[in-house]
């Protein structure tokens, strides 16, 4: 990637210049997350469709508030900082080779984020579309107040294991877990779905939630065959499983948490 500086009264600016409709390759070794984020940016402005970051450690932002006309893919070769793809919208799939820190996915309005490991806390925080794949496990309050609008629906499916406070004060979506959940699963839930694969159903569950056996399994399918194909899973093997799905509890609202009749 060929950089252009120019100056500007004491301040020196630098522009990249990539190679318009081609994929292209650059390494984020030695870059700060906005150095980082210019040079994707450009790439994405002049119509580039398949972007590889290597040597990526802990820079934060990437791709926050990232959009494209066309599908673009980004893949992402290391391990991202916090608010990986935060309000990410249409047009871009991220892909990550490795494990991603906290906030993945943070108010993230559309498009997708596969990740090849672990996911840390807040996973999908208060995400309002597209859809998260995680192959490992993730930390704490994953899917925390994701919430959907008309045809915006967050989905975020965890191969492994998942922390305590699993779709905290969730409002919508579908949260998969298939996986073991930590306690406090669906705490202040007031909407959307969990699912978990178990025999048993989670414990310290709170008033506001009611966990039933899953008896049709079609409406989570399409995501289990999704991440099937994204980490080389058997899609027949984990549907064959039981699954529990936590739904708000309507004769025990949310709001009587915090409203005195």
């Amino acid at each position: 990637m060929k950089v252009k500086s120019y100056k500007w009264g004491r301040h020196t600016f630098k522009v990249h210049l990539c190679r318009k409709g081609t994929s292209e390759n650059m390494k984020a070794k030695g870059l700060d997350f906005k150095q980082l984020n210019e040079q994707i940016r450009a790439c994405v402005r002049v119509g580039n469709k398949n972007i590889k970051i290597d040597d990526c450690c802990g820079q934060r932002f990437i791709c926050s508030g990232f959009s494209a006309e066309t599908p673009t893919q980004i893949t992402i070769n290391g391990t991202p900082g916090n608010a990986l793809g935060a309000y990410l919208d249409g047009g871009c799939t991220i892909t990550v080779n490795g494990n991603a820190q906290d906030a993945v996915g943070d108010t993230m309005n559309d498009g997708k984020i596969i990740i090849h490991g672990n996911a840390g806390d807040a996973l999908g925080y208060s995400m309002r579309g597209g859809s998260i794949f995680v192959k490992g496990d993730a930390g704490y309050r994953a899917g925390v107040h994701a919430k959907e609008y008309k045809d915006k629906k967050p989905v975020i499916v965890i191969g492994g294991k998942v922390g305590s406070f699993l779709g905290e004060y969730l409002a919508g979506g579908l949260l998969i877990a298939l996986g073991s959940v930590g306690g406090f699963t669906g705490t202040g839930m007031h909407g959307g779905k969990i699912y978990i694969r178990t025999s048993e159903p989670p414990k310290n569950l709170s008033a506001q939630v009611i966990a039933t056996i899953a008896e049709n399994l079609d409406e989570i399918r399409p995501y289990i065959v999704e991440f099937a194909k994204h980490f080389g899973a058997n899609a027949q093997e984990i549907l064959k499983a039981q699954f529990y799905v936590l739904k708000p509890n309507a004769k025990n609202p949310y709001k009587q948490l915090y409203v005195m009749n």
